[in-house]
């Protein structure tokens, strides 16, 4: 693979930033776009910066891009006992796509004002990205090593499931992560409101992903005729009834931990697990989402021409389960939609939940506690998914651990995959300290 040029030029009206907002910014400038099932802009060109970012650090970062243009890139870096387990380091270097007519900046500026860097990524993930980065320079600069090796790794096509990113680095490349046993990644580490009072979420645990289609059929006719046989009328009722549908609450061992945490926080006590959810205000809807299984519609495809009734219609269907009930989750599913409308599975991939204890989440609450003293550390289950999937099956436990420091009345939760995606500048530079921290001594 070529070198490509991936410098990002700078603008004469830009604040000076700081060097993770500055790296974060030009990340969000490479249009990294992933439409999912094989379409995307791809990520070399972003691979490439962070490769050359690695190599000014005097790193010798390695490219796998097993599929054109859809580039990962890996970098061990050699710790100070390294008779340790590593630790793997990850992010994704890929995005979902924004429609910039809805947005109130062009979303692949980079544009920073009222003091926060807006565009897609600064909130999922480029903003690690650049964390990962620029703390591994911090230590590597200062003349010091980490405190064990950690495997730095920037994947292609997490925002599909990793399907042409981390899943086939797992397969082709597994011994880049030799000797590792632990993860951090996104979706993690930042904080949140109850009522007047701060904590951190540590992510310790992550729902199974389904992506279904549902498929309804029927007979084809001209659109003037009576046609009780429609397929797009069997498919829009199956999609109410399911979309429509009031999952029941199931708890986890770290969910009930979580519930715990919110009742002693907001001083109401044992109360019904939504309205312990709703004490986290802007995060509440993620949190609710963490407690049951949910199945939200995402896409609807039938039809040619007006009038013309087709035969067949579409529906894409984003199922996240507690890990375990998958199979009972989609026999519900049948249920729900009826028999004559069929499922079909685009991906199914894992669930997993680990303890929120050990060495690595002492040492996370730890470098946590040092940057905000007092401040509460709690576990949660995060109701999506990360590339942390594809390392478990390398046997690595992952975490969430994207370390941000928001204002309470920031929706940060509601930007990912939103419009006007946006961090604070401050959030990073607490972020980038925090790695920082935990890299030195861990």
């Amino acid at each position: 693979m070529a070198p490509l040029d991936t410098s990002v030029p700078a603008r004469p009206d830009e604040p000076q930033l700081s060097e993770v907002a500055e790296l974060a910014r030009d990340l969000i400038r490479i249009d990294t776009s992933n439409f999912g099932g094989g379409r995307s802009n791809g990520e070399r060109e972003a691979a490439e910066y962070v490769g050359a970012y690695l190599t000014g650090l005097g790193l010798s970062p390695q490219y796998y891009e097993p599929i054109p243009r859809r580039t990962n890139v890996l970098a061990r870096v050699p710790g100070r006992d390294r008779s340790l387990p590593a630790l793997v380091v990850h992010g994704h270097l890929d995005v979902v796509p924004a429609i910039a007519e809805d947005w109130s900046v062009d979303p692949f500026g980079g544009v920073v004002r009222d003091g926060m860097l807006w565009g897609r990524g600064a909130v999922d993930m480029k903003n690690m990205d650049a964390m990962i980065l620029t703390a591994v320079g911090d230590i590597l600069r200062a003349g010091e090593q980490p405190a064990r090796d950690l495997v730095l790794a920037f994947f292609a096509d997490e925002e599909n499931g990793g399907v042409e990113g981390s899943a086939l680095v797992v397969q082709d490349h597994p011994e880049w992560f030799a000797g590792a046993t632990e993860a951090i990644s996104e979706v993690g580490g930042y904080s949140i409101a109850v009522g007047d009072r701060r904590a951190y979420l540590l992510q310790v645990g992550e729902k199974a992903l389904m992506w279904i289609t549902l498929v309804a059929r029927g007979r084809a006719g001209h659109g003037s005729r009576f046609h009780p046989d429609n397929a797009v009328t069997r498919l829009a009722e199956a999609v109410a009834a399911l979309g429509r549908t009031e999952w029941p609450i199931a708890l986890t061992s770290t969910t009930r931990a979580l519930l715990g945490h919110l009742a002693d926080l907001s001083g109401i006590g044992d109360a019904d697990p939504d309205v312990l959810a709703d004490t986290t205000g802007a995060a509440s809807a993620f949190i609710r989402s963490t407690l049951r299984t949910t199945a939200n519609p995402t896409g609807l495809t039938a039809g040619y021409k007006h009038n013309v009734i087709p035969d067949r219609a579409e529906a894409l269907i984003d199922v996240r389960v507690l890990p375990g009930t998958e199979d009972a989750v989609l026999a519900d599913i049948q249920r729900i939609v009826g028999d004559d409308i069929a499922i079909e599975t685009v991906m199914r991939d894992i669930g997993m939940e680990v303890p929120f204890e050990g060495g690595l989440v002492d040492a996370m609450v730890a470098s946590l506690g040092r940057a905000d003293p007092g401040v509460p550390v709690i576990p949660y289950l995060l109701g999506a998914g990360t590339d942390n999937k594809a390392l478990s099956r390398l046997g690595i436990a992952g975490y969430g651990f994207a370390p941000l420091r928001l204002p309470a009345d920031l929706d940060f939760t509601g930007m990912f995959h939103g419009v006007d995606e946006r961090v604070p500048l401050d959030a990073l530079d607490f972020g980038h300290d925090v790695l920082v921290d935990l890299l030195r001594t861990y």
